[in-house]
């Protein structure tokens, strides 16, 4: 967790607090409950500040930043928090914040006073869609402007036909990790993939379901991991999305 981020899609992952509560089934394996349990000790769901190094990001040189990666931005709990966390994110300009949630219904109410008609311009909103129960959260998303909205179809439990992508300008697809590991059909992913490519919607094929976190995921033999801005990614692959 930290600079130099495992997770594909971003370069790097800032906390500003830990902790969460499951809400759906896409939470049922949560790896930041495993491993917040196990490397702090404390209860996951009773989310804490992480104040030793909440201001870093301050002092980093510009990045692709996704934050919270081992909570949820916009969690009841951060109420008192949040407004700091605005704050760091305002005065790092350099950066571009990929916040991500799965209360998209709670953003509204979250935005700080100088939000405006179009949002920072170095943030981006997004929310995880696990089947098609939960198409509801992306009108909360797009409902709220952004620089750019996209979804994480992660991990993609369903068949997501009839996926509305109206104002959507990124989706990740990505099957479940770990020994509980639930399957996801090639099948899903191909027609999302063909849904994106129709709307000239940049994808990020992040990978395949599997006990493993890296099994890529692949069409007609190539990954295709593309993104909403011409940015440096992991492994120096660059955009070939919009």
């Amino acid at each position: 967790m930290g600079r130099d981020s495992i997770i594909s899609w971003t370069k790097d992952t800032h906390n500003f607090w830990l902790g969460c509560h499951h809400v759906s089934e896409g939470c049922d394996n949560c790896y930041a409950d495993r491993i917040v349990t196990r490397m702090w000790k404390r209860n996951f769901n009773k989310p804490w500040l992480n104040e030793k190094t909440f201001d870093t990001p301050l002092k980093w040189e510009p990045s692709l930043i996704f934050t919270c990666s081992m909570s949820d931005f916009f969690l009841n709990e951060a109420d008192l928090w949040r407004p700091r966390a605005w704050d760091v994110i305002r005065r790092t300009p350099q950066h571009q914040w990929q916040i991500l949630t799965k209360r998209p219904q709670r953003i509204k109410q979250c935005l700080p006073p100088d939000w405006g008609p179009s949002g920072y311009p170095n943030v981006w909103l997004g929310t995880s869609v696990e089947s098609p129960n939960y198409y509801g959260r992306i009108k909360q998303l797009v409902e709220v402007p952004a620089a750019i909205h996209f979804l994480s179809l992660e991990p993609l439990l369903a068949d997501l036909l009839g996926l509305p992508l109206d104002d959507i300008e990124w989706v990740i697809v990505g099957g479940e990790s770990g020994s509980k590991f639930r399957p996801m059909q090639s099948e899903w992913a191909q027609r999302i993939l063909a849904l994106c490519q129709e709307r000239g919607i940049p994808f990020f094929g992040k990978q395949r379901a599997g006990h493993r976190t890296e099994l890529p995921l692949l069409f007609d033999g190539k990954e295709i991991q593309e993104m909403p801005k011409n940015l440096d990614l992991p492994k120096e692959t660059k955009s070939t999305g919009n």
